[in-house]
């Protein structure tokens, strides 16, 4: 290992540590490649699966591999065709064995802190799905609730605005404004701190920098 490498395992380490307190699965995988295979280890043919929009699942090709699998339902919003089939898509998910989704940040002492535009992505991970599994890169690992909120705020946000063609002041300047924008994509700020279930979500730390 490289020094890189080594110090994403250490602080990985530490992080698994503090999710399994919070009653959150843990594991972590140094490349992208080995999180895709453990992912798709946790879903079961003939499983329901869906995903909430995350540049993380399509680099860490988990989106595609799902796509490739024919022996799920997968609840693919991508196929919808309509708003309402959209909508319908977003409630079916609530209710499907496993859902896939990143996270915006991951604090060291293991809480999960996400911002949403709809919601549905949070509406998941908060109650519904059978199993939840969060994918992340340790580019999101910050030390503290506080530095969460101002990495998804500035950094996840902005390129995020930029990526979905949305007219925000941070798409603009770089920098969250608070505004309340019609198409602001901040209306939902979730803190996770503690799986009511245990183990029902599941986390992969990736050592490899994935997603916004």
């Amino acid at each position: 290992m490289n020094i890189r490498e080594t110090y994403n395992a250490k602080l990985a380490d530490t992080v698994i540590g503090n999710l399994k307190k919070r009653q959150i699965e843990a594991v972590y995988c140094a490349t992208a490649q080995e999180a895709c295979t453990t992912a798709l280890s946790y879903v079961n043919p003939g499983d329901s699966v869906s995903f909430g929009g995350s540049m993380t699942l399509e680099e860490a090709g988990i989106l595609s591999a799902l796509r490739d699998r024919s022996d799920i339902a997968l609840i693919d919003r991508a196929k919808a065709q309509t708003p309402d089939e959209t909508a319908k898509m977003y409630h079916d998910a609530l209710s499907c064995n496993r859902y896939f989704m990143s996270a915006n940040a991951i604090t060291q002492s293991g809480e999960l802190v996400n911002i949403d535009g709809n919601g549905n992505r949070l509406a998941a991970l908060i109650y519904g799905p059978e199993q939840v599994i969060v994918v992340a890169g340790m580019n999101k690992i910050v030390p503290t609730v506080t530095d969460a909120v101002d990495r998804v705020r500035n950094t996840a946000t902005p390129l995020n605005c930029i990526r979905l063609n949305r007219a925000t002041p941070c798409a603009s300047t770089g920098v969250c404004a608070d505004c309340l924008s019609s198409d602001c994509i901040c209306n939902q700020i979730v803190v996770t701190r503690r799986s009511g279930n245990p183990d029902r979500i599941k986390v992969i730390l990736v050592g490899e920098v994935l997603g916004y």
